[in-house]
């Protein structure tokens, strides 16, 4: 019997470490028909600015269905700046930004972009 609550508490070791592997943290799915080379966020209704989130990403960018690893923040709201690759610049407001979640972006929620 002893071996046997060894051996589980042995698999639910394993199965909470893996768990803890598993979080990838923040990421943002980019659901725009346009690559993004420029992604930052600031506390909703600020200017405050934080640094290119693309930096994240091996190639700099983020393409079409790619998601991106959001370092740098906590859970809260969010305004997101993005530069595409066509030069346009986009904000979408008050993004909810959930801890070990994935948030997307689509072409419907870029309504206050310039060139």
């Amino acid at each position: 019997m002893g071996k046997f609550i060894l051996g589980l508490a042995l698999v639910a070791f394993i199965a909470c470490a893996a768990d803890a592997t598993d979080n990838k943290g923040i990421r943002f799915w980019n659901l725009t028909s346009t690559t993004v080379v420029d992604f930052r966020t600031a506390p909703a209704g600020t200017a405050a600015w934080g640094s290119n989130q693309c930096a994240n990403d091996r190639d700099g960018t983020v393409d079409h269905d790619e998601r991106l690893r959001i370092t740098g923040i906590g859970p809260g709201r969010y305004d997101v700046k993005l530069t595409f690759k066509d030069k346009r610049v986009c904000m979408v407001r008050n993004v909810e930004i959930k801890d070990g979640s994935i948030f997307s972006i689509e072409d419907k929620d870029l309504t206050d972009c310039a060139q």
